[in-house]
Order: structure tokens, then sequence, then C-alpha cells
């Protein structure tokens, strides 16, 4: 169910409305926008009288929410969300471009690769301290110690950092650290994780998991928001299917289904979609294309010596090329420029 504002209440009416929620043993979020207020409830098992609330200074109108997902859904929040991570704006009229190596593995590979990002046009650097792998005798990632490098990396190249949590037992060393916490597909359905990071200050970056829906996807940006963390920007990075030339399929086709039915920004990871790096650039431009708000690959100065998927990352030439051509785009899809 959604409270409606009027243009005119104040916080009195606001807080007031609020509390009679709270009173039905129900919670309330508080959805500012560019012209009133709307009030999200959730929490109820059966239909929640509209007249309880109707006549309480201040409202305007009570609308029954009739999807699963609330408080993703634009039926709560019409208008887009950015999120802002420093000086960087996801959802906004600017490309974001977030890039990096899959895993942190050392100072004198990250903290350069970092700078020379930062002079070709990326707006975020990425990589991974911690490392799902399949298999338990690969590349595990450096843990703490990648994550202080990463923070290196920032103070060097001046990046906001984004980096997986695999785990509630490393969250404050995450939080510590890093500017966007990453959920990664396998965790898109690990509940008490998704919980966990709905109760953080930072904005967190969540990946679709392999095999999910669309409303699967929003039910798992739900649990963060219900959590209060309303930073969310959701991550399309390809599906299980029958292809045998691709590691994943790249689903574009659900960026503007998100688009249509969500406030929340999307961006595209063509990497671990593609898993080669000769299909990444062109990946990322028909992402940008699809409307998406930006795309993170995967770079590294030498990919063939990278402890993880080195396949699939562009060198920084390859990335060069890439901003070079989201720069061709963008335009053409009546988005800002793709440097910060």
């Amino acid at each position: 169910m959604l409270v409606v504002m009027k243009s005119g209440a104040d916080q009195a009416d606001i807080d007031r409305v609020c509390q009679a929620i709270a009173d039905l043993n129900l919670t309330p979020h508080a959805i500012p926008g560019k012209v009133r207020t709307a009030i999200g409830i959730t929490g109820n098992v059966a239909p929640v009288d509209p007249t309880l609330l109707s006549a309480l200074p201040g409202v305007v109108d009570v609308i029954r929410v009739t999807k699963p997902y609330k408080l993703t859904g634009r039926e709560m929040k019409p208008e887009d969300t950015i999120v802002r991570v420093g000086n960087v704006q996801i959802g906004g009229p600017e490309i974001t471009v977030i890039a990096g190596p899959c895993s942190v593995e050392s100072r004198e590979q990250t903290v350069p690769g970092a700078r020379a990002l930062k002079e070709l046009g990326a707006n975020m650097f990425r990589g991974g301290a911690f490392k799902p792998r399949t298999s338990p005798y690969t590349f595990q990632g450096l843990g703490e110690e990648g994550l202080r490098i990463l923070a290196e990396a920032r103070e060097e190249s001046s990046l906001p950092i984004v980096s997986e949590l695999m785990s509630s037992d490393n969250i404050e060393s995450v939080e510590r650290y890093i500017d966007v916490i990453q959920i990664g597909a396998r965790n898109m359905q690990n509940y008490s994780l998704l919980r966990r990071v709905g109760y953080s200050s930072k904005p967190v970056l969540l990946k679709r998991g392999m095999s999910a829906t669309l409303e699967e996807f929003l039910l798992a940006a739900e649990y963060i928001m219900a959590g209060g963390n309303r930073n969310v920007i959701l991550c399309e990075r390809g599906v299980r299917s029958f292809s045998d030339y691709s590691r994943f399929t790249l689903d574009l086709s659900i960026v503007p289904e998100i688009k249509r039915i969500s406030h929340l920004p999307v961006i595209v990871d063509p990497s671990h979609a593609a898993g080669k790096r000769s299909l990444v650039i062109p990946l990322a431009r028909a992402a940008i294309a699809a409307g998406a708000d930006g795309v993170m690959v995967e770079v590294h100065a030498e990919p063939k010596k990278a402890r993880s998927d080195g396949a699939q990352s562009l060198t920084l030439d390859m990335f060069a090329e890439l901003m070079e051509e989201l720069r061709i785009i963008t335009p053409a899809v009546r988005r800002g420029p793709t440097v910060a």
C-alpha cells in the first residue's frame, strides 16, 4: 500500500502518518519525490483498511500496490533513483563506467591500474578482495590485505571503489575500506546477507543470479531496501542457457523492462556474460543502446598473467577503445558524456 501526501504536507504530517502505520504493526517507508512525499507500507499479510490512513492530515490518497515487490517498483516511486557515490551519479544523465581487474593480486598490479583507468575515463574502480570461485583450489583473493590495497588505489586515483562481499563475517572490513558493496550472482538469494547489507550505509550493487527471473531479481533488491538501504544498483551479468560460444547469455532485454517497472538504476557486466574479451566491447555498446545506466568491465594490464578471469579481461588499449566508442554512442541515446 502507498500513502500519497499532499504537496503542502509538512514533516509533522508525514511523521503522524508514519506513526499511524507503525501502530498497525507495519513498516512505513517515506519516499520523498520532486513534488510530494509518498509513504510505502510493508509487512502486511492481509489488505489494510485505507480509511485508517486516508483521513489523516496531509494525506491525499491511499493506493493499493499490486506487485509482490513494493519498494523497488515504480508504483511506489515513479521517479528514477540516482545513487550518488562521491562525485559519481549512477542513474543520472551520464553513463557510469566501472572498470578494474577481476581480483586484487598485488599493490603493483592494482594501484597503477587504477591510475591508468582514471586517465582513460573510468568513473569507478572495481576489484575483488574476496573471490567466490567454483573450485576451492583456485585463487580466492587476498582478503583484508586486498581491501587495504583497494583503499590505496582510491587514494591514488580518486576513483570510488566497488568490491564484493561474500559473507556477513567480513562486512565491517568491507564497509571500512570500500564505497560500494557488491553482492555477486551466487549470493543474489542469500537472504541473510541481503538483510545485513540492508542496514548498511554503503550503496549496494546487486548482480542478477545466473538463473533468476526478473521478479526474483527485484525481490532480492526488495530485501535490501526493506532494511532501509535505498541506494541499490541492479546489475545484469548474464544467465545460463544452451549457448556454447559464450560463458553466459547476456539478457539485454531485461534492461528496458527493469527501467519500465523499477526506479532503480541498471548497469550491465558484459565481461562475466561473455567470458571472452573479444565480445566485451560489442556487448557493452549494446548495453548502453538498450538503456543501461552504465557498464562494469574487467580490465587487466596483462590479462594472460591474471590469476582469475584473464580470458574475459580487456587490455588497457581495448578499454581506451571502449571508452571512445561509448562517447560516440551516448549522445545517440540522449545520455550525457562518459567521463566524470
